[in-house]
Parts: C-alpha cells; structure tokens; sequence
C-alpha cells in the first residue's frame, strides 16, 4: 500500500513537518511526479513493436540511403486556438483593502485543431489540420 505524508502524520501521530524531515533526511527519500506516459501498452503491443522496430534496423542495414530516403515518420498533436495564462503570470500587486482581479477562466476545448505533421529524412512532407469533431478516414 502507498501512503502519501498526510496518512503517515495520522497513522503515527507526529507532525507534518517531522514526517517530511524523517522521510527525506533519515530515509533519503525524494518526492517526485507520476511520470506521464501516452499509453499502457500490452505485451502483444510491446512484441509488435519490438518486431517491427527490429524489421526496420534490418532493412536500415541493407541499405541506409534508400532506407533513409523512403521512410516517413507521423506524429499528431492538438493546436489550442489560445494562449492560457498561467497563474505566475496573472499575479499583480494589490494596495492593502483591495480585492484580487478577475479573470474568465478559459475553456481549453473551445478551440483547437488536430494538426499531423508527416516527415522523412530531408524535411517535413505534409503538414494536415483536422478541425475539432472530425475523423480521419481513407477519404480525408
């Protein structure tokens, strides 16, 4: 079971702070972020992948140059129509008495675009913008 600092000041009974210091300085733990990863792959997914990654060293053996010049990398992203405003950057100096400004909050969905950017050894080769509540099909 994982137990965050909070659990531990309840379950022992002493402060946060000696459970942070107790944690890192005696143990010599640190405390780090989830690391993001796109997807949990299964392992059929890992071996395809591993066989068609080894497929490609093969045939980039056989002939670099020719292997170079024909393959063709993809990757998509989403374009926001927007540039959010983080919160350091909303901070201002408020006189005594005075109350914070507002501010809208953006919806980051309002806008954006499905951008796929298609490139081989020499260059980008097409670059294809799919609006919002689209798909790609063989058409497209």
């Amino acid at each position: 079971m994982v137990y965050n600092s909070r659990d531990i000041v309840e379950i022992v009974g002493i402060s946060f702070e000696w459970v942070q210091n107790i944690l890192h300085e005696y143990l010599g733990m640190t405390k780090l972020s989830a690391r993001w990863v796109p997807r949990w792959l299964t392992v059929d997914n890992k071996r395809n992948r591993m066989a068609t990654s080894k497929h490609c060293f093969d045939l980039y053996h056989c002939n670099r140059k020719e292997f170079l010049r024909r393959f063709i990398t993809v990757d998509e992203t989403w374009i926001y129509h927007y540039t959010p405003e983080m919160n350091e950057q909303s901070k201002q100096w408020i006189s005594p008495g005075k109350q914070a400004p507002k501010k809208v909050k953006t919806v980051p969905s309002a806008g954006k675009v499905m951008t796929t950017v298609f490139w081989n050894s020499k260059g980008i080769i097409f670059i294809d913008y799919l609006e919002r509540g689209r798909t790609i099909t063989g058409q497209h």
